[in-house]
């Protein structure tokens, strides 16, 4: 029987890097995004068997809604796969000093990175409660470096959005073990993404990323990169890994 995977944030970026690697790895897969239309296109990229749903992640009615779409059009979910978030709240490009950031800027980021994950896990770890059980279940959360060591181009908001993905996934790991659901977090580092080129002030042309002199490999990385890490953690080949934080940052950080 063919699993299912259901990925937010699946539309752009390294959600769809991630939508495609799965499906070419044999998963039917369930694009979620905000603009259902997006979604949408996505999926059909993918191929026939494929669909694309609208969710806001941080509603939870949204979510629920979401998985009762994807469940009842294509079977249980056996891969969640958590890409949507966003960066900052803010119009204007950079990073926002912590005496910047006000309380729209924190509650509108937590809402997203940290609320949207936990309803999505939440929902996911719900169902598979209920039944049915699935095979090689898999939950994949996307954190940040910047939640690891306290932002670097990024602000507060969204590394402390970041360490909150990382905790719960752990949490989740633990709790979600007896359903034979596996749970680990990607921590990429910085990748080459139109969120990333948000994180370059005004000023500096088109440059993707002011850090690079940082990163020992000496470059960004690609999305298909991420993807790669994901494809790993929802193989079969993947199982006895949980409750792990999968490094993905070039050696800029190294544990």
């Amino acid at each position: 029987m063919t699993r299912i995977a259901l990925i937010t944030g699946g539309a752009s970026g390294l959600g769809l890097a991630t939508a495609r690697r799965l499906a070419a790895d044999g998963l039917t897969v369930a694009v979620a995004d905000l603009r259902a239309e997006a979604a949408q296109e996505a999926a059909r990229s993918l191929g026939e068997s494929h669909i694309g749903v609208a969710v806001d992640v941080a509603q939870e009615a949204s979510v629920r809604s979401m998985f009762e779409s994807v469940e009842n059009k294509l079977g249980p979910v056996a891969v969640l796969a958590c890409f949507a978030g966003i960066l900052s709240a803010a119009k204007k490009p950079g990073r926002l000093s912590l005496a910047e950031i006000d309380v729209d800027e924190w509650d509108r980021v937590m809402e997203v990175n940290a609320r949207g994950t936990f309803l999505c896990v939440r929902e996911m770890v719900r169902r598979r409660s209920m039944g049915p059980r699935v095979e090689h279940g898999r939950i994949i959360t996307v954190a940040s470096l910047a939640g690891q060591v306290g932002g670097l181009a990024s602000g507060a908001a969204y590394s402390a959005s970041k360490g909150a993905v990382l905790s719960l996934t752990k949490v989740a790991a633990r709790e979600a073990a007896a359903l034979g659901i596996t749970a680990n977090t990607i921590a990429p580092g910085p990748i080459d993404t139109p969120m990333l080129q948000q994180t370059v002030p005004e000023g500096h042309g088109d440059q993707k990323y002011l850090g690079t002199a940082q990163v020992p490999l000496g470059r960004i990385g690609l999305p298909e990169e991420i993807a790669a890490a994901a494809s790993f953690l929802a193989s079969p080949g993947g199982a006895f890994v949980t409750g792990a934080t999968i490094d993905v940052n070039g050696g800029m950080s190294m544990r």
